[in-house]
């Protein structure tokens, strides 16, 4: 038999066939080339599949495990926060990138030996606790946050299949315990639970976490009117007059009288946020903000400012002091008494409880109620810290309410509370809330409300000036500075009664009195009486030679330049004060 021609064989292969072929290979190509062609097509198909395998391979190798994020994204990741500075722009908060262990409880092979390895590197895991995380059957589970590097390296040299690492935002404080009732501190998820922390989550940091804005170099700094060195300052001379006066707490506040600016705030013992653990203490609260207490005898300066601003008393005024005054089964004793009539400036000097009470009866209780009402401290005082308490104020306010609260009893107030209207008594009579945040004079004007004349105003700074010259705070009359203070010594309540032992004390300072700039207030909290007080436990003792160390120290910080033989308060304050009416 003969083979058929070929172009019989050509003319049966279908047409469409033999345009494809033509197209592909030409008409005369031989069958070698043909091979050649195909073998070259499936090398570039296996590379191009090698290729994406590799490239795959290359991005779980060196990438941050996409799919553990994507898993975790239904659990909450520590989240990125701005910095927190100072008025000098010092951090005092920050976030460090730290590694935390998570685990993927599908992939894992053997998990009994994972956990015995895994509890091995990290003796603190709990072995039950991590067994009933591995035994779920969710796709990410946390097994520790927040590892040290080097715990991080022995765990990646075990090589367990379904145990990784992400990289999370960690809080850290660089100052310490420093600034800890201010700063406050975050949880294990960085978010804010106590301080500035909560206030910024409170103003919407939190807000930008859920839409994704919040990233690490989206944040500017939050610029707050803290000046460390003062801080510092202030925190040092506290814990040393703990410790002298075996006091059970300390705590001071240096506010600028012209803005409302809170320059240092110190409560001890207080607690470093790099431990969290040590912020439950209940004896490390804050006792500035969070705690409210009977002031003693500084609220005299409310009580005096009150008489003088309604023009029926003046400095020369006269008050019976030449005893106890008696309201039913009471009786309200001085503790120096002088045993006659004595004028209302002789009433702030010698720090009179019968002759305060008496004043704040000859203006009247709804007076006496309204006015302290107006200065503020009534009502719960609110700031950027989220941690505040209201002030205990008398359910039914009568006339013996009304002369306890004279001499600083029978009212609890927030420190802050009394340092804010006490600044309105000195600063010429504007009540500005006080604030953690810069804040410059034009911006204080603009939300401060005159509460008092501006002639009270300078009679009292003559006040304060007289009685670190002549009265109570002369301990803390450092040379240069023109400190004015009023001191405050309260009988503390033990099983319903006041206490003559145990007692806190409290001294509020300016500087200078004739122009002043800055409120400085310290509080001792049941101080005990030594060799060289004598015995005595009262504010000139203890609280105010504390608070002349304090000036002595902060004033060249806040640049406050020294003035010497500058004449008594009678001549610089008062006589400029008539001169200018």
């Amino acid at each position: 038999m003969t083979d058929p021609a070929p172009n019989t064989v050509r003319s049966a292969e279908p047409w469409r066939q033999r345009l494809i072929r033509s197209l592909l290979y030409g008409r005369n190509v031989d069958r070698s080339a043909k091979a050649r062609a195909r073998v070259g097509l499936a090398i570039l198909a296996f590379v191009a599949i090698y290729a994406v395998i590799g490239g795959r391979l290359v991005m779980i190798a060196t990438g941050d495990n996409h799919a553990a994020r994507r898993t975790a994204s239904q659990d909450r990741i520590a989240t990125a926060r701005p910095d927190i500075v100072d008025r000098n722009g010092v951090i005092l908060a920050t976030d460090v990138k730290s590694p935390s262990l998570f685990g993927e409880p599908r992939r894992i092979i053997d998990k009994d030996e994972a956990i015995e390895l895994l509890t091995a590197t990290l003796p603190d895991l709990d072995t039950g606790e991590v067994r009933q995380r591995l035994a779920s059957k969710k796709g990410f589970v946390w097994l520790k946050r927040e590892i040290t590097p080097k715990q991080q390296h022995d765990i990646h040299r075990l090589g367990i299949p379904g145990i990784g690492f992400l990289r999370e935002n960690k809080r850290v404080y660089p100052t310490g315990a420093e600034v800890a009732h201010l700063i406050g501190l975050v949880n294990i998820d960085n978010q804010g639970i106590a301080g500035m922390e909560k206030w910024l989550d409170n103003n919407g940091l939190a807000d930008l976490h859920r839409a994704g804005f919040a990233t690490d170099r989206l944040q500017r700094p939050v610029d707050l009117s803290i000046d460390l060195r003062v801080q510092h300052a202030l925190r040092d001379e506290l814990i040393k007059a703990k410790e002298k006066y075996k006091a059970k707490a300390a705590s001071g506040l240096i506010s600028n009288v012209k803005t409302g600016e809170i320059v240092a705030m110190v409560s001890v013992p207080d607690f470093d946020p790099n431990n969290p653990k040590e912020a439950h203490d209940p004896d490390r609260i804050n006792r500035l903000t969070t705690g409210v207490y009977e002031m003693g005898s500084t609220f005299k300066a409310l009580t005096l400012a009150m008489a003088l601003d309604s023009g029926k008393a003046n400095l020369n005024t006269l008050y019976d002091a030449r005893g106890a005054l008696r309201y039913g089964k009471f009786a309200i004793n001085d503790t120096h008494p002088l045993g006659r009539s004595i004028t209302l400036s002789e009433v702030f000097t010698f720090s009179s409880n019968v002759g305060a009470a008496r004043v704040a009866l000859s203006q009247g209780v709804e007076a006496h109620k309204a006015f302290l009402r107006k200065m503020g401290q009534l009502d719960r005082l609110r700031t950027e810290l989220p941690e505040s308490t209201s002030p205990i104020v008398p359910r039914r306010w009568g006339e013996l309410n009304t002369i306890t609260i004279a001499f600083g009893h029978g009212l609890s107030v927030a420190p802050l509370q009394a340092v804010m209207g006490i600044n309105a008594v000195i600063n010429g009579g504007y009540l500005i809330p006080p604030t953690f945040l810069k804040r410059t004079e034009e911006e204080a004007r603009a939300m401060a409300k005159k509460v008092v004349r501006t002639e009270t105003s300078d009679k009292m700074r003559y006040l304060m000036r007289l009685n670190a010259e002549i009265g109570t705070a002369r301990k803390a009359d450092v040379k240069g500075y023109y400190v004015g203070g009023k001191t405050g010594t309260s009988e503390k309540v033990v099983n319903g009664r006041y206490s003559r032992k145990q007692v806190l004390n409290s001294f509020t300072a300016i500087m200078p009195a004739d122009n002043p700039q800055y409120q400085i207030l310290i509080m001792l909290d049941e101080p005990k009486p030594l060799p060289e007080t004598h015995g005595f436990i009262t504010s000139g003792w203890n609280a105010v030679p504390t608070g002349g160390k304090v000036i002595a120290r902060i004033g060249p910080l806040l640049g406050v330049e020294p003035r010497f033989d500058l004449p008594p308060s009678e001549r610089l304050i008062l006589a400029a004060s008539k001169g200018s009416q």
